[in-house]
């Protein structure tokens, strides 16, 4: 396979979590949420090198957890995060490993991903140039107004809730995401700006497991579900 980098986008300020810190800097079971999705990537084989985006004010704090939890099998670059989204990811491709040929970015709020399904969105990407992880959609969809008055039942049986990660190969990703500055526009995700390029991206089969810890019941369910786990 060709060769990969990951970026964990880590700079969000976790407003929902109510916690007073980074919600990437949360603790779940002793361990920042950060370095628990660290671990989790650097499980896939098929991961090189790591970025990890935080907050500006939170760099150097950063590098101290990395430091103390672990010896690492590959470099880790650390970068300051942007006022949105797509502008930490932006910085996050300023430092990742520029001889990776496939880029895969996941939200460090997500600490389940599982290493298979890393893979697996990798290697579709290899294929097709992007792909995401995502879970088909359970719950019937109704589109309301703004009134909060239903006007229609979606058909679910072609809907996915996008996860990530979500893998690309570097030239289309960085090329998208510069576009999507000049362009300006809200992207919830990264597969959003490569569907504007005309790119076709494809979806891996993950589970609802790969959740990401937003609000505190969010972290309340990461608690169960971590001590669930066999030991």
């Amino acid at each position: 396979m060709s060769s990969a980098a990951a970026i964990l986008v880590a700079a969000g300020p976790g407003s929902r979590l109510g916690a007073g810190v980074p919600k990437a800097f949360v603790a779940l079971a002793g361990l920042p949420l950060f370095i628990r999705s660290l671990r989790a990537v650097l499980d896939a084989p098929s991961i090189d090198s790591v970025a990890i985006v935080v907050p500006a004010g939170e760099l150097r704090s950063a590098q101290v957890l990395v430091d103390a939890h672990g010896t690492w099998r590959c470099a880790i670059a650390i970068a300051a995060g942007g006022a949105e989204r797509k502008d930490s990811v932006r910085a996050g491709l300023a430092v990742v490993d520029p001889a990776a040929e496939l880029i895969a970015i996941h939200d460090a709020a997500r600490p389940f991903v599982l290493p298979a399904v890393i893979e697996a969105v990798v290697a579709a990407a290899a294929r097709h140039g992007a792909a995401i992880a995502a879970a088909p959609v359970t719950d019937t969809l109704k589109r309301v107004d703004a009134e909060g008055r239903i006007e229609t039942t979606l058909p679910r049986e072609r809907m996915w809730s996008a996860q990530t990660p979500q893998a690309f190969r570097a030239e289309l990703i960085r090329d998208a995401h510069r576009r999507g500055t000049a362009t300006g526009g809200a992207a919830t995700d990264d597969a959003v700006l490569v569907e504007r390029l005309g790119a076709r991206v494809f979806v891996v089969p993950s589970s609802a497991d790969n959740r990401k810890i937003t609000t505190p019941e969010d972290l309340r369910w990461a608690e169960w579900h971590l001590a669930q786990a066999p030991r």
